[in-house]
């Protein structure tokens, strides 16, 4: 057996809850046997499996597992801890947020940026934030990673929130504020294939569920950008979507399928919504965590890959029209990439077979052949 491929028990801690497991999607059939012990759960977020944290559970999975199982110990990550806002930082934050709010910043990154500059401005609260050097920042980010293990997400977000503040509220040259950052994963997209997506967006018995489903698939829309579609966003007459304030508060048009305008058709007969084009129960907008939930069982109801996320419908968007000979710069505008250098990762997970590239030892041979025919 590879060596990635064994299930890990994570040890867990005292008065813990539950027992965690990481299975490895490869092993599918101890997954499905997993599933039907009792109390068995996934944690979507995490990526891992858990059942109730009993002997009797302890002893199941060891039987169920044997050597396919290792055991871990939880190591829990340190906390950055609590403190209290003096008058200096808080005339600081008051300045940033002033600032970001003329800059037309969205509230999600001024709550982000404002955290992680409380931060900083603990850290440094002895000096003059002015006189705070490229190094000294560079050593406070590094403090946090050897102390705390902060991600490489955390990071890069301490470090906007950073440049933000020296350029936005400072007025700071850029080289003063240009910090190292973490190297930038090439971690491919996680991708579904046609048939996987077929049978997840089809999964819901509820129209506005298939519609939710169907409309960020068929458009190749984020999560956000579909809670915040109207219903004069859809030009059915001119056959496109109209996108506004995306990511990087730019509009965009994108693919409006003649089979998804008809699924559309339905819901708006059924539901009749009045504003937005997907409302809640009380009429308002729809909500993120729904549409993770219907997507996640979707997902359970038809055994799909269980790392996959309402985002993986836009990575395969884009993949499979890559697939079909769709033209780079098309794909780039219906996704809204500022450049076409974000585009191209798509390239790199289309699969590679006798299929879609053809090898060069075939022309070889057939050279070879050629060459030899013609001898005669």
């Amino acid at each position: 057996m590879p060596e990635n491929l064994v299930i890990i028990l994570f040890r867990p801690v005292a008065n813990a809850g539950r027992i965690k497991f990481r299975i490895p999607y490869q092993m599918k059939a101890e997954r499905e046997a997993f599933k039907k012990l009792g109390g068995a759960f996934y944690h979507y977020n995490q990526r891992l499996w858990s059942l109730p944290n009993t002997p009797a559970n302890m002893a199941q999975a060891d039987a169920l597992f044997g050597k396919k199982m290792i055991v871990e110990e939880t190591v829990l990550p340190s906390v950055i801890p609590q403190f209290k806002v003096s008058e200096k930082m808080q005339e600081e934050l008051d300045r940033n947020h002033q600032k970001m709010h003329l800059k037309g910043f969205s509230e999600a990154t001024i709550r982000n940026y404002q955290s992680n500059l409380t931060q900083f401005f603990k850290y440094f609260e002895g000096a003059e934030y002015r006189e705070i050097t490229k190094e000294q920042i560079e050593g406070f980010v590094y403090y946090l990673i050897s102390k705390y293990k902060i991600s490489e997400q955390k990071q890069n977000q301490l470090i906007n929130a950073i440049k933000c503040y020296y350029e936005h509220s400072l007025g700071m040259p850029r080289e003063y504020y240009n910090i190292t950052r973490p190297t930038k994963s090439k971690d491919l997209p996680n991708i579904l294939s046609e048939g996987e997506v077929r049978a997840i967006i089809n999964f819901p018995t509820n129209t506005k569920h298939r519609a939710i489903l169907h409309t960020i698939y068929g458009a190749g829309l984020r999560v956000g950008e579909l809670i915040r579609l109207r219903v004069k966003d859809i030009r059915s007459a001119d056959g496109y979507i109209f996108i506004k304030d995306a990511k990087g508060k730019k509009d965009r048009h994108t693919v409006l399928s003649p089979f998804l305008l008809e699924l559309l058709r339905s819901y708006f007969k059924e539901y009749k919504p009045s504003y937005w084009l997907f409302e809640g129960q009380d009429g308002g907008q729809y909500t993120a965590q729904s549409v993770q939930r219907i997507y996640r069982q979707a997902v359970k109801g038809t055994n799909s890959n269980p790392w996959s996320t309402p985002h993986t419908l836009r990575h395969s968007f884009a993949t499979h029209l890559m697939e079909h000979g769709v033209n780079i710069r098309y794909i780039q505008s219906a996704l809204g990439h500022a450049s076409t250098k974000t585009t191209e990762i798509y390239t790199r997970v289309i699969g590679i077979s006798n299929k879609t590239l053809k090898s060069p030892l075939d022309s070889l041979y057939e050279t070879a052949i050629f060459e030899k025919d013609k001898q005669k």
